[in-house]
């Protein structure tokens, strides 16, 4: 069996850890004996300063995912949840778990399709989840286009903006969600430290909201409780604004180069505004990862084979993905049989 040289399925940020997150997981480690900043206040009013919003508007859970599970379970439960499809995996399993029922939308030239989510929309709909960048197409809403999705929506619909891969796109492009939030109080974002910040194992996220809504979700934060190691690893994360806007313009200067060669091989690689590519192969989604594992990089097919999502790594890793591809379009055996074969051969000749 092939041992993954490149892990590049999990959409993992490999930039160096940001100034000062090392000494301040290293100084926390020293006093996790002790209760801290328990409701993690001192984070909570960082972020605030950081974004220019209020520390009322503004709540902090143990990554994105559970933010998710905790404002679905809020505001969703006996409803409907509408939301795009391809989209993040874990959004139907999501609803589910907070008793309510998933409706999906396919996406329109691998985008959101926001008029026939504003028509999928109907007494029952709670909230719509809108993925921007989308995972895992990483097409991004525009402002205008979410203006003009959100006046076609009733008052009492809430707008969750999942914006885990906003750092890496081009702000020109998106639509902003926090200054949204800011001035329609059925617009909630939900961000991670997980991606640009790279505190994927440290579990950090945040919400942004109208006070309303923080306020009725204030109650979960008793058992969903980022840890204050955590805590202090992400405020040093904040301190690192600049370097950190410098590795995302470096991942996605990689990511651009990365696509135009993907589109010079004839592949339909939409524009990517995240940190990952997605590959429509249609009926070779399963034969691609195969052929990538067996030349030692990892990739992954999604959304019952809609396509293959692979992340933006080192060059090094992001060379390899693009041999392989070249390879698989010449129709090359996959590079663990052409080992075999070569193998075979010199036994006959011996």
């Amino acid at each position: 069996m092939t041992t993954a040289r490149h892990q590049l399925s999990l959409n993992e940020n490999f930039s160096a850890q940001l100034p000062g997150v090392r000494e301040a997981i290293v100084d926390g480690a020293g006093r996790v004996n002790l209760t801290l900043d328990a409701m993690s206040t001192g984070l909570t009013q960082a972020i605030a300063g950081h974004l220019g919003v209020d520390a009322a508007r503004v709540f902090v859970g143990p990554g994105s995912g559970a933010l998710l599970q905790q404002f679905l379970t809020a505001f969703a439960g006996g409803g409907e949840v509408v939301h795009a499809w391809p989209s993040f995996e874990m959004y139907p399993l999501l609803v589910r778990a907070a008793g309510a029922e998933a409706v999906p939308v396919a996406l329109r030239e691998h985008s959101h399709d926001l008029p026939a989510m504003a028509d999928a929309v109907t007494e029952r709909t709670r909230v719509v989840l809108l993925c921007n960048p989308n995972n895992p197409t990483g097409t991004v809403v525009s402002d205008d286009e979410l203006r003009a999705f959100l006046d076609r929506l009733p008052d009492d619909v809430l707008v969750l903006i999942d914006e885990a891969y906003v750092d890496f796109a081009d702000p020109s492009a998106t639509a902003n969600g926090i200054r949204l939030a800011g001035a329609d109080p059925r617009v909630c974002v939900v961000r991670t430290f997980s991606k640009s910040h790279g505190l994927l194992g440290l579990r950090v996220g945040y919400l942004v909201a109208d006070e309303a809504v923080v306020a009725k979700l204030q109650p979960g934060s008793y058992f969903f409780r980022v840890s204050t190691v955590a805590q202090d690893a992400a405020i040093a994360a904040l301190r690192a604004e600049e370097v950190m806007r410098e590795q995302c313009a470096q991942v996605a200067a990689e990511r651009d180069r990365v696509h135009a060669q993907l589109r010079e091989l004839g592949l339909p690689v939409p524009r990517s505004h995240a940190n990952f590519h997605w590959l429509p192969l249609g009926e070779d989604n399963d034969a691609f990862v195969r052929f990538c594992a067996a030349g030692g990089v990892e990739v992954r097919a999604l959304a019952g084979g809609a396509g293959v999502r692979v992340t933006v790594g080192t060059r090094e890793a992001n060379d390899a993905v693009l041999d392989l591809a070249r390879r698989f379009l010449r129709g090359d055996a996959p590079p663990g049989d052409e080992a075999q074969v070569q193998h075979s051969a010199s036994g006959e000749r011996a």
